[in-house]
């Protein structure tokens, strides 16, 4: 019997999504790939491993022994990756990050660049996806690393088998239309039209927040989660906004004015790697870049 590593990586991404294409789409290759795989390694065994015949593909019994084997496989050979690029000196490897406009613009970007001068055999894939869905693929492999934010005035998160690595606060800003009479105080915007993110989102709790503390009810007029769009809007003169600094960089200032308000709390970044991948030297390397 021939079981080949790579043909059980694939059947362990079957595990993890459910289906030929989800696991196609993990390891970045056709489903049409990933279905001869499967049928080599099935004739490897001797037996089928997936039962095709739902939506889904459902593990064997004998494809979960094989799954769960193929999960520490890839472990160990991960923790093999680990201590030989320890060997070398040199951090070395692929990193696949999830992460929002803002951070991919400000953050990522310099990001790549210092690690192309300091670690020039660590490459980066960056995928815009944030929220449940970023934390999904983390979960199942499909990301070794996603960034969050969250109001910083909730504190450190905490996160089941993954590890949190803050990369720290971006300050928010009361931005309002530069034709507006000047803001002295948050009386003078208590009254005004809002933009901002649902209540769900991290502005929109922001924005909750800060009208409980200095006693006024947002008037939301409009619910946009896109910085560009919000801060286009905020210049069409249509209401006022919360946005923090790294939003506001290199935005033209025609027709938006920062407020001098006190600073409206900030919202925490932080990094989520899984417990497997948080040791090895390319997410060391990344992530120690984008402290920097």
């Amino acid at each position: 019997m021939n079981l080949d590593p790579r043909r059980l990586a694939v059947l362990a991404a079957i595990a993890r999504r459910g289906t030929l294409a989800g696991a196609a789409a993990a390891l970045h290759v056709t489903p049409s790939a990933v279905s001869q795989q499967l049928a080599q390694l099935e004739h490897a065994v001797g037996r089928p491993l997936v039962d095709r015949s739902g939506r889904r593909a459902e593990l064997t019994a004998a494809g979960r022994i094989l799954a769960v084997r193929a999960e520490a496989i890839e472990r160990e050979l991960a923790e093999a990756e680990r201590e030989l690029t320890a060997m070398s000196g040199r951090a070395a490897g692929l990193v696949r990050v999830g992460a929002f406009p803002t951070v991919i613009r400000h953050l990522l970007i310099p990001a790549i660049d210092r690690l192309a001068r300091d670690h020039p055999d660590v490459t980066c894939s960056i995928t815009e996806l944030d929220g449940p869905p970023a934390l999904r693929e983390l979960r199942l492999g499909g990301l070794d690393v996603t960034i969050t934010e969250r109001d910083a005035s909730l504190g450190l998160e905490s996160r089941r088998q993954l590890h949190v690595v803050p990369l720290g606060e971006d300050p928010y800003r009361v931005v309002v239309p530069s034709g507006w009479p000047p803001v002295q105080s948050y009386g003078d915007v208590a009254d005004a039209p809002w933009i901002c993110g649902p209540p769900s989102s991290t502005t929109g709790q922001v924005l909750d927040r800060l009208g409980r503390e200095r006693g006024f009810t947002p008037r939301r007029v409009h619910r946009c989660v896109d910085y560009p769009a919000v801060l286009a809007l905020v210049a069409a003169g249509q209401g006022a906004t919360i946005a923090p600094d790294l939003a506001l960089r290199g935005v033209p200032p025609d027709g938006l004015r920062v407020t001098d308000l006190p600073v409206a709390g900030a919202r925490r970044l932080d990094a989520l790697v899984t417990a497997g991948r948080a040791a090895l030297p390319a997410v060391e390397a990344l992530l120690a870049a984008l402290r920097a």
